[in-house]
Protein backbone atom coordinates (compact mmCIF):
# COMPACT_ATOMS: atom_id res chain seq x y z
CA UNK A 1 0.00 0.00 0.00
CA UNK A 2 1.37 3.40 -0.94
CA UNK A 3 1.07 6.57 1.12
CA UNK A 4 -1.25 8.15 -1.48
CA UNK A 5 -3.83 5.33 -1.39
CA UNK A 6 -7.02 5.81 0.70
CA UNK A 7 -7.13 3.83 3.96
CA UNK A 8 -10.25 1.84 3.00
CA UNK A 9 -11.09 2.77 -0.57
CA UNK A 10 -14.68 2.35 -1.66
CA UNK A 11 -14.85 3.38 -5.28
CA UNK A 12 -11.80 5.55 -4.61
CA UNK A 13 -13.41 7.46 -1.69
CA UNK A 14 -11.71 7.61 1.68
CA UNK A 15 -14.41 7.16 4.37
CA UNK A 16 -12.61 9.66 6.59
CA UNK A 17 -13.27 12.35 3.98
CA UNK A 18 -17.06 11.81 4.02
CA UNK A 19 -19.42 13.14 6.69
CA UNK A 20 -23.10 12.50 7.28
CA UNK A 21 -23.78 16.02 6.04
CA UNK A 22 -22.41 15.04 2.61
CA UNK A 23 -25.04 12.33 2.10
CA UNK A 24 -28.51 13.20 0.81
CA UNK A 25 -31.42 11.41 2.52
CA UNK A 26 -33.30 8.82 0.47
CA UNK A 27 -36.30 10.21 -1.41
CA UNK A 28 -39.80 8.84 -1.90
CA UNK A 29 -41.29 8.45 -5.38
CA UNK A 30 -42.71 11.97 -4.93
CA UNK A 31 -39.25 13.40 -4.34
CA UNK A 32 -39.84 14.00 -0.61
CA UNK A 33 -37.32 12.82 2.01
CA UNK A 34 -38.24 9.32 3.13
CA UNK A 35 -39.14 8.92 6.82
CA UNK A 36 -36.48 7.41 9.04
CA UNK A 37 -36.85 3.71 9.67
CA UNK A 38 -36.69 2.39 13.21
CA UNK A 39 -35.20 -1.06 12.96
CA UNK A 40 -35.11 -3.57 15.75
CA UNK A 41 -32.19 -5.88 16.40
CA UNK A 42 -34.63 -8.44 17.80
CA UNK A 43 -36.42 -10.44 15.06
CA UNK A 44 -40.18 -10.00 15.14
CA UNK A 45 -39.91 -7.23 17.73
CA UNK A 46 -41.05 -4.40 15.44
CA UNK A 47 -44.68 -3.35 15.56
CA UNK A 48 -45.46 -0.31 13.37
CA UNK A 49 -48.59 0.41 15.43
CA UNK A 50 -46.73 0.30 18.75
CA UNK A 51 -46.09 4.03 19.04
CA UNK A 52 -49.41 5.32 17.67
CA UNK A 53 -50.55 6.08 21.21
CA UNK A 54 -48.13 9.02 21.20
CA UNK A 55 -50.24 10.82 18.60
CA UNK A 56 -53.23 10.73 20.99
CA UNK A 57 -51.28 11.77 24.08
CA UNK A 58 -52.35 15.07 25.64
CA UNK A 59 -48.71 16.01 26.17
CA UNK A 60 -48.24 16.06 22.40
CA UNK A 61 -50.56 19.10 22.38
CA UNK A 62 -48.90 20.81 25.35
CA UNK A 63 -45.70 22.69 26.12
CA UNK A 64 -43.04 19.95 26.48
CA UNK A 65 -41.19 21.96 29.12
CA UNK A 66 -43.94 21.07 31.61
CA UNK A 67 -42.98 17.40 31.21
CA UNK A 68 -39.23 17.99 31.46
CA UNK A 69 -38.85 20.53 34.27
CA UNK A 70 -35.49 21.78 35.50
CA UNK A 71 -34.10 19.95 38.52
CA UNK A 72 -36.23 20.96 41.50
CA UNK A 73 -38.95 22.37 39.21
CA UNK A 74 -42.61 21.56 39.67
CA UNK A 75 -44.11 18.48 38.04
CA UNK A 76 -47.64 19.34 39.17
CA UNK A 77 -48.90 20.67 35.79
CA UNK A 78 -47.56 17.68 33.83
CA UNK A 79 -49.07 15.20 36.29
CA UNK A 80 -52.42 17.02 36.15
CA UNK A 81 -52.43 16.70 32.35
CA UNK A 82 -51.52 13.00 32.59
CA UNK A 83 -54.50 12.34 34.88
CA UNK A 84 -56.92 13.09 32.04
CA UNK A 85 -54.93 11.39 29.29
CA UNK A 86 -56.43 8.32 27.61
CA UNK A 87 -53.01 6.81 26.85
CA UNK A 88 -51.44 7.31 30.29
CA UNK A 89 -50.97 3.56 30.80
CA UNK A 90 -49.36 3.11 27.36
CA UNK A 91 -47.06 6.02 28.13
CA UNK A 92 -45.97 4.59 31.46
CA UNK A 93 -45.45 1.15 29.93
CA UNK A 94 -43.28 2.70 27.21
CA UNK A 95 -41.19 4.63 29.75
CA UNK A 96 -40.61 1.54 31.86
CA UNK A 97 -39.77 -0.65 28.85
CA UNK A 98 -37.35 1.93 27.41
CA UNK A 99 -35.83 2.98 30.74
CA UNK A 100 -36.71 6.66 30.22
CA UNK A 101 -34.60 8.59 32.71
CA UNK A 102 -35.99 12.09 32.27
CA UNK A 103 -39.38 13.71 32.37
CA UNK A 104 -42.89 12.82 33.40
CA UNK A 105 -44.20 9.69 31.66
CA UNK A 106 -47.58 8.18 32.44
CA UNK A 107 -48.00 10.61 35.32
CA UNK A 108 -44.83 9.50 37.13
CA UNK A 109 -41.45 11.14 37.58
CA UNK A 110 -38.22 9.26 36.96
CA UNK A 111 -37.83 8.65 40.70
CA UNK A 112 -41.40 7.33 40.95
CA UNK A 113 -40.82 5.03 37.96
CA UNK A 114 -37.67 3.62 39.60
CA UNK A 115 -39.62 2.96 42.79
CA UNK A 116 -42.39 1.31 40.77
CA UNK A 117 -39.86 -0.98 39.10
CA UNK A 118 -38.45 -1.96 42.49
CA UNK A 119 -41.97 -2.68 43.75
CA UNK A 120 -42.02 0.11 46.33
CA UNK A 121 -45.08 1.85 44.85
Amino acid sequence: MTEDAPADPVDGIDPEDVSVDDVDPPLTSLGMPAPALHLSLVPGDMDPLEDQWQERALCAQTDPEAFFPEKGGSTREAKRICLGCEVKDDCLEYALAHDERFGIWGGLSERERRRLKRGII
